[in-house]
Parts: structure tokens; sequence; C-alpha cells
């Protein structure tokens, strides 16, 4: 193993004014499992988050309750907690942005910025409810997307297209808090100079910190170059004043990622750790920020600019990854697939969806689906019916048999089994190391296969009831235990609390199965040797659809969803059937269109005119079913440019999940043709 690394991991930080749901979970999870892994390994590794507690809704929310902030927030970090908990995510440090070592570094890294001149003064026109005479922030106007025309967006960014723009370029602008339509009025503000910065963040965006699809669409930015940030709020707001302003309070995405470094902080103040060694420009340590795709922004261009500014270093990397959908679509209340954590945590175990999550979880950014037959079947049939399996089977006969102790020899055949087992183990953490875990998970899997194979195979129970057998018996249960804790130590990572009750199982120190002691069989007379195993308890147990259907029924917030319209036959349509019903020009601009590049295409064996493709939108890649195979073979598409409606809500069809909508035009058969843009186009344009 390579020498022992400093690691500093950080999660997005949790917003203060609400629950912690499944979307939230697949960023701690995925997070927690390689900061689990890497302790594993051996490295030095902190892993430190904390509640984003700061902005206007937490103010407005406060008051609504009758409660003041810091009393909203202390009840909401507490909640916070116990859910992160009861899906064992293991933080080393918790915290909050509304914390005097937050306030420390937020005002400590504007003053370096100031003093560096990288913060300018001008006055603007600012949103203003003139029936609560306040001035309204970003996330407190609803209005129409300047940039694509979507509907029903928030005042700072786009949730469609990804765009960010000031509240008062917002089409058709509406209070969320009065209802109101807001008024300018003039207010001075604070901004920081993004463009100060753009050869420093070319650079450091194409220098291998961020992931392909991520570092390509930033290129877009600068394309337009970057503007100056609006980091300042008016009265009244709950923050932190700005040092030598009169009410004047730093904008929330300020000090909400400058949180990475308080928390940080108190748990340096709390195990003598110098907070120098992993934040400072000449460290050599390593540091990364898992994130979702949707906060890219802020993460990739504000704060690593930031951070320089202030002498700081930057991130070693920003590891971004998609929204979750279930069953293939949005996650809905009126469904109840819009799953609180601590709703899930009333009717299923939580490793459950650990463990599901990561056989879906990859380096890329893409979407991940929890499809809930899928996940029934995936965590009784691996974790139940491969893992498990293997203890239950074998420990019953070594404790009835033979005491619960362990043979101490192999036969050639045992020895070379359990070498592959051994073989593995870097090939595994590699995949870990890359966050393949979905990968890794399956080669996992295959050595399970492997091992019931060879159970079943020396049958056990056979050789149980034959004269003779016993040396051929204890050697095939001894092996599957040993076979069985090397799996363990793989699955630690996304099993702990299976793992920990493995090793009471094994009598043995759970502080000690880190991931080198796979190579060192429990049998044999070492100091990893085991005197006896304990008696088989269940460590897992099957789940049931009834439990699912119990948590999706708990999970809805109306007495009864709305019935779902009748699906339509798929039928080859006239192109004189009648016009659909009449739609408005605002229908229309919710249609996001791109340029998408065919990576891959190959035909739907199981229907006639289906086309798979795999469609590269410049932010990740989609999979769409296209009826145009009776006009295309496959591999002529290939590497073709098209235009995709991107927006459109996945659909589950029988072949697979359809996440999108190739255009095509013609009267069909062979003339159907797929709209091809100019070489100058790219994966991602949206077309207008």
């Amino acid at each position: 193993m390579s020498s022992v690394r400093k690691i500093l991991i950080t999660s997005a930080l949790p917003y203060a004014n609400g629950p912690i749901h499944l979307g939230h979970l697949v960023e701690y999870i995925q997070t927690d499992i390689w900061s689990r892994f890497q302790k594993q390994r051996g490295h030095h590794c902190i892993y430190v988050c904390a509640d984003d507690a700061h902005g206007t809704p937490i103010m407005l929310r406060a008051q609504s309750e009758g409660i003041t902030p810091e009393q909203l927030i202390a009840r909401i970090s507490e909640e916070h907690q116990q859910d992160f908990a009861g899906f064992n995510i293991a933080f080393d440090q918790y915290h909050s942005t509304h914390s005097e070592e937050n306030r420390f570094y937020a005002s400590y890294i504007y003053n370096q910025l100031k003093a560096n001149n990288h913060i300018s003064r001008k006055t603007i026109k600012q949103a203003f409810d003139p029936e609560k005479q306040m001035f309204l922030p970003d996330r407190f106007i609803k209005g129409t997307c300047p940039k694509c025309g979507a509907l029903d967006q928030y005042g700072d960014n786009c949730e469609v297209c990804g765009a960010t723009y000031s509240p008062t370029e917002l089409k058709d602008p509406k209070s969320v808090v009065s209802g109101a339509t807001p008024i300018e009025k003039d207010s001075e503000h604070l901004f920081f100079e993004l463009g100060h910065f753009e050869p420093m963040l070319k650079e450091w965006t194409q220098g291998g910190h961020l992931q392909t699809q991520i570092a390509n669409k930033l290129s877009e930015w600068f394309e337009s170059g970057l503007q100056k940030w609006d980091i300042s709020r008016d009265a009244p707001y709950f923050g932190f004043e700005i040092p030598g302003e009169d009410n004047k309070f730093f904008y929330v995405w300020l000090d909400a990622p400058i949180g990475y470094l308080a928390s940080f902080k108190k748990y340096c103040d709390q195990h003598s750790i110098n907070f120098d060694d992993y934040w400072a420009k000449d460290s050599d340590a390593e540091l990364y920020h898992f994130i979702g795709k949707d906060i890219v922004y802020f993460h990739a261009l504000f704060f690593p600019a930031m951070l320089a500014g202030a002498g700081f270093r930057t991130p070693s990397a920003i590891f971004a990854h998609g929204f979750l959908t279930v069953d293939g679509a949005k996650m809905s209340k009126s469904r109840g697939t819009f799953i609180m954590a601590s709703t899930y945590l009333k009717h299923l175990n939580p490793e459950y969806l650990r463990y599901y999550f990561a056989t879906k979880l990859n380096s890329r950014i893409d979407d991940l689906d929890l499809n809930l037959d899928d996940f029934v079947q995936r965590v009784n049939s691996d974790l139940i019916g491969k893992v498990v399996n293997i203890a239950s089977r074998c420990a019953g006969f070594l404790v009835k048999r033979f005491d619960g102790r362990l043979k101490e020899t192999y036969s050639d055949i045992a020895f070379d089994l359990y070498g592959d087992f051994i073989d593995k183990g870097d090939e595994i953490a590699a995949l870990y190391e890359k966050r393949e875990y979905g990968q890794a998970m399956r080669e996992i899997m295959a050595l399970a296969d492997k091992a019931n194979e060879y159970i079943a195979n020396t049958a056990p129970w056979v050789l149980a009831k034959q004269e003779g057998k016993d040396e051929e018996l204890h050697e095939s249960v001894s092996l599957g235990i040993n076979m069985f804790r090397a799996l363990m130590i793989y699955l630690a990572p996304v099993l702990p609390e299976t793992a920990n009750r493995a090793w009471k199982l094994l009598n043995l120190d759970p502080k000690k199965q880190m991931w080198k002691n796979a190579s060192i069989p429990l049998m044999g007379q070492h100091e990893n040797r085991v005197e006896k195993i304990n008696e088989f308890e269940a460590l897992l147990t099957r789940v049931e659809m009834i439990q699912v259907e119990k948590m999706l029924e708990d999970s809805k917030q109306t007495l009864q969803a709305a019935a779902p319209a009748a699906e339509k036959p798929a039928t080859t349509e006239s192109v004189f059937d009648p016009i659909a019903p009449e739609i408005t020009i605002d229908d229309f601009a919710k249609i996001d269109l791109r340029i998408a590049k065919i990576v891959n295409a190959e035909a739907v064996p199981e229907a006639n005119k289906l086309l798979k493709l795999t469609l590269d939108i410049g932010l990740g890649e989609r999979q769409v079913f296209a009826g145009i195979k009776s006009a295309y073979e496959p591999e002529d598409l290939i590497g073709k440019l098209t235009v995709m409606v991107a927006n459109l809500a996945p659909r589950k069809m029988r072949f697979g999940l359809s996440e999108g909508m190739v255009l095509a035009a013609g009267p069909g058969g062979k003339d159907l043709f797929i709209l091809n843009p100019d070489e100058g186009a790219q994966p991602g344009m949206r077309v207008k």
C-alpha cells in the first residue's frame, strides 16, 4: 500500500430550513463510502460538514414559528444529524455556518479580497416588496428565466438551463413572500471581481480538478466573460454583518462554502491539528469536495477564486453527482416518492439504501434512479442470497461440529481459491478510489458467486452426514467463513453496521479489519487467528415489497393522489390526425432543446421501430429510445449531432428508461430524418 495520505473531505452543506430526503442522501452516502474506504486503507482522512444556516428564508420561517433564527437552526441541526446518523453517515465534525469560526474566516477572506482590490461597489436597482417593505432575496422572487424562458424560476439561477443572473433580469417577477409585483429600488452593493481571476480559473478548471463534463460546461462561461458577483444583502437579513459596513450582510453563498474551513477549524481545535497543514497555499494535503451538479458554478468558480485571492490553497478536486429519480421520474409528494430520511428509517434498514446507491454510483454526473422493484430484488439477491448466505451456511457447522474453531491448514484447491479473493483486493480498491462504486459492487458480487459455487460444490450439508469426511467438512466451512470475511472487508465502506455484526460473529476486533487484513486468513497460527466464532445470528433480513409500499403511503402528503391519465397506446399516427389540444407560448417556452452528440446507437431486439441512443448533451450522457429504426442503421448514427428535448420527464419503458426525445421529421419509413446541426455546434448548446 502507498504511504499514508492526508485527506480532507467535505459534502455540500444542507440548508437549515427543512428535513433531509433521499435525494440529499445520494451525496452523503457517496461521500461517506469514500471516507470510510480511505480510513480502512490506513490513510489519515477527515470528513467535515455543517448546516448552511443563513439567509432570509430562515429568518422568515423563524418569524412564522414565533421563534428566533438561532432556535430554528439549532432544532434543524439536531434533526439533520439524527437523520445522518440513522444512515450511518460518519462525519468527523458537523458544525454550523452560524459559528464564530465561520464569522472569522468569512471576514478574513473578505478583508483579504478587499485589501487586494478584488471588491468593488456599485449602486444597483434591486427588487423590493412594497407590501412587506423589504428587499427581496433572490430565492424569494420567482418568474420567467431571461435566458431560456423557463417558467417559475428563482431569482438567482434557472434550474432548467443552469444560467445565473440578477433578480432584476427575471421576467414577470412575483414576490414569494406576499405575491406582490416587486418594484425596483436603489441600493449600494458590494461585488467580488470574479473576472480578475479568469486566467487562474481557466487553468484550474482545465487542470484535472473537475470531471470532463463539468470542465467542458464551465468553458462556456469563459466565452461570455466572468461577471462580478454581488456578495452583499440588505437588512433585514439573518447572517454575518460585513466588516466596516452598516446594515450590509454577507450573501449566504459567500459564507456557505467558507463553512468547510470553519468546520475543519473546529475539528482542529478539538484534536490539536494544524489548520494550515490542510489549507495553506503550500499544503501537501488532499482536499476534495463532493457536491451536486446544480451548485458547480459556486464551487468551481467563485470558491476557488475567493480562496486564491485570500491566500489559501484550492481544492485538489471537486466531485459532482447527478440527481435522484424514483421509478424513472422526479420525486413526487402525491405518489409518495418524495421520501424523507426519517420516513425511510421507520420502515427499512438504511444499509439497503446504502448498498443500492452504491450499485448505481460512478464517477460521472449521471442521474441515479431508485427503481423500487429492482431495489427489493437487488438487496435480497445480493446481500441476503449471496453474501449473508455464505455465513449462514457455514457458521452453524463450525459451531456444532468443531466448537466454532476454524481449520488451520489449507488444501491447494482452497489456497488457490482464497488467493482469488486476495488478488481482487487491489482492483476493487482502485474502483473505490475512482468512485466507481457500481463496478466495485459487481466485482465483489462476482467473488460472492465464487464462494457460493464452492460451497455448493463441496456441499457441507452432505459431508456432515458421511463418515470420515470431517476434514473435508472442516475445510469447506472454514474457507467459506474466510471468504465471507474478505467480502465483508470489501463491503465495509458501504455496509458498516452489517460489517460490525459480522466482526461480532467472527470474534474480531473491528479496528483491525483494515483493507490489508483481507490478505491474511483467519486460520493458521498468526496474530490474526481466531480462536472460535460465535453462533450465527441474522445479519440482515429480506426486504419485502409490503415494507416499501407502507413507506410510500407514509410519505404521501395528500390523502389521495390525483389519478394518472390513461396512457395512449403506441400507434403510428397519421399526419392528418386531429390537432392536439391548444397550447400557449408559455407552454412552448418550457421546452429545452439541446444539441446532442450520438456517442452510441444500438438496435432494440424486442422492438420493431426503436433504436437505443446514448446522447452527450455536454453535461452528462442520456439514454433515449427513438423510433427511427426504419430509417437508420445504428452504426451510421454514431458521431452525428442531433437535437433533443432535454427537459422531458424520464419515461420507464419495457426496454429501459428513456431520458429525453430526439427530434425527427418526415412522412415515415425510410424518409425519417434526424436534424444534423452544422459542425460549429457543440453538445449542450441550446437551440433557439
